[in-house]
């Protein structure tokens, strides 16, 4: 009999440790194939070359609609990127909201839902996150493509381009410093929200996962004005970026890595002003 008890404590402290640990490989998984996906895009676009412009810059081709192919394949191309970019980006961030949304669900849904629930409710949360990351895609595509087409056909506004781009980095740094960044800050790490009932549904799982990527899109505004600016297809200013929002969401005292963050951009925003003026340093 006594065998059979500690069988059964085994058991159930074994069950939550192999679901985090199938968790986490999922997750890995994800994770390594969306990185992969960026690197091959980026590559592709890579080995195209780049534009030289008045100015002394390269445009990316990633606003150009490459032979044969037209508008919508081009934005859907871009977008399909965009998505696979981010979450390369952002699902190691976003690992422990959802974990956390799993243990909420399980714990406290009455009746709590089988595994097989958890797991589909779980991944509604990361489809409606990351559905809002898309929409921001839908929505930079046209701008991104209207800003180019006007360089191309306006030198005197390609030239400014290397002034702008610093002052965009300039503004990014100090929007760290803001009360509106430390609050959605705050709601993306401790997203679903601590000590709270989450019931076991569709909708809540859908409407929690849109509520968590309005703020991310929200509180990362900085951050993704910065890589767009760097170069959207730049694989080392995605690591950059990614290293940046991953500490300040997941390291202890995040908010004053988002602050560090902030000096950091503001200074190199100052800097490419100041080469982009010809400044000698």
């Amino acid at each position: 009999m006594q065998t059979m008890h500690n069988a059964g404590i085994r058991k159930e402290w074994l069950a939550p440790r192999l679901d985090q640990q199938a968790f986490l490989g999922v997750a890995a998984l994800l994770f390594v194939l969306s990185a992969a996906l960026t690197a091959a895009w980026c590559g592709s676009m890579s080995s195209m070359g780049a534009m030289p412009m008045p100015g002394g810059w390269s445009m990316s081709m990633a606003w150009m609609r490459m032979p044969g192919q037209t508008w919508p394949g081009a934005a859907a191309s871009f977008v399909g990127m965009w998505i696979a970019m981010m979450v390369a980006m952002m699902l190691p961030a976003l690992v422990p909201a959802l974990w956390r949304y799993r243990q909420a669900v399980a714990d406290t849904a009455d009746p709590r839902p089988g595994r097989a629930a958890v797991n589909r409710l779980t991944a509604l949360v990361a489809v409606a996150y990351f559905f809002v990351w898309s929409l921001l895609g839908v929505a930079v595509f046209p701008l991104g493509v209207a800003l180019a087409a006007a360089e191309m056909q306006m030198p005197a506004l390609a030239r400014v381009v290397p002034t702008a781009a610093g002052v965009v980095v300039l503004v990014a740094g100090a929007t760290q410093f803001t009360a509106w960044k430390a609050h959605h800050l705050a709601c993306c790490r401790e997203a679903p929200g601590r000590d709270r009932t989450l019931p076991a549904d569709t909708r809540t799982a859908w409407r929690t996962g849109l509520r968590l990527g309005f703020h991310c899109v929200y509180g990362c505004a900085g951050m993704t004005a910065i890589l767009l600016v760097a170069g959207v297809m730049d694989l080392r200013a995605m690591a950059v970026v990614t290293a940046a929002i991953s500490l300040e969401r997941l390291a202890p005292k995040g908010e004053h890595f988002a602050r560090a963050i902030g000096a950091v951009a503001v200074a190199a925003g100052i800097l490419l002003i100041l080469r982009a003026a010809g400044s000698p340093l």
